[in-house]
This record gives structure tokens, sequence and C-alpha cells, in this order.
């Protein structure tokens, strides 16, 4: 199975707006600025989510997009499958009566167990702990660019003071 931009461009995007819709509805315009995804096609992407019902949007001058239910209550199956359809790897003709093997292959039980398992691991992953993880690695590239700085302040000091290395 191999995700479109839908899927991977619209789970990024509920992600943003499940981190920042706490206080106040979200633009579109701030996602698609934030997530670098064109505003027409997050567009798109939001009206999937509205109608699937994982997304609500209030109208006027304070208006904007949040989520439809709490984070803990989304999966990242309900969003997959809101943008994407149907989320098996193979579908096996079997499945529908239109294999006349099917009582004889063995195969099949290779692709029902990985379609199984798609959708238990989908299922189990919630929007909030996307959201924690989210926060986690928002904290790492801060300390990154903290210490980064210092670094950078550090040389600059050694160079202005004439106490720089010469290699």
């Amino acid at each position: 199975m191999k995700l479109s931009t839908k899927g991977r461009y619209g789970l990024r995007a509920l992600i943003d707006l499940a981190l920042h819709c706490e206080e106040e509805t979200v633009s579109i315009s701030s996602i698609a600025a934030r997530q670098k995804i064109s505003e027409g096609y997050l567009e798109q992407l939001v009206a999937r989510l509205k109608k699937a019902g994982l997304v609500s949007s209030t109208r006027g001058a304070q208006g904007g997009y949040r989520l439809a239910r709490p984070a803990e209550e989304i999966s990242v199956g309900d969003v997959l499958r809101a943008l994407e359809g149907d989320l098996r790897a193979v579908e096996c003709p079997g499945e529908e009566g239109g294999c006349q093997e099917a009582d004889l292959c063995v195969t099949k039980y290779v692709w029902q167990r990985i379609n199984e398992s798609i959708t238990k691991t989908v299922d189990e992953i919630r929007l909030d702990q996307l959201v924690e993880e989210s926060r986690k690695t928002q904290e790492r590239r801060q300390a990154f660019v903290c210490m980064a700085e210092k670094k950078g302040n550090s040389k600059r000091r050694k160079q202005e003071d004439g106490s720089a290395d010469i290699s």
C-alpha cells in the first residue's frame, strides 16, 4: 500500500489543527503556511475530513476549523480512510467470490494478514499520540537551535577576544 499526498498531507494538517485549535479555531491559511501545503489542496482535504465528521468549521470573522471530536478519539485509520478510502494493500478476488481458486489458494492468507496488520496499526495510533510526539519533536528542535546558538556565540567571543584556535 502506498499512501498518496491526500493521506500524508491530510494527516499532517490534522495534527497541526489538533496542536493549534485548543483555544480558538484555526484558519486554512495558517495550517497551509506551517505545513507548506497549498491552500487550495488543503481546502479539498479539509472538506473530506469535515464530511467524515473529523473536523468542524465556524464561519465569520473568528471562523476557522477545529477537531469535531477529541484527539484521543480520532485514529490515524479514521483519517486515512476519510482521505484515501480502502486501506487494503492487496485486494484478493477470492474475498468477493470472484476467484475460482479461492478455496485452494494459500497466498490469500498472506494478503489477509497484511491487510489486518495495516488496519490494526492505523487504528491503534491516535491523534493525541501524534500531537504529543509533535510537541516532543518541537522541544528537541528548540533545544538543538539553542545549543547551536550558544556554540556560535562562544566561537564569536573567542574570535573577538583573539583566543580562537589556530589550526
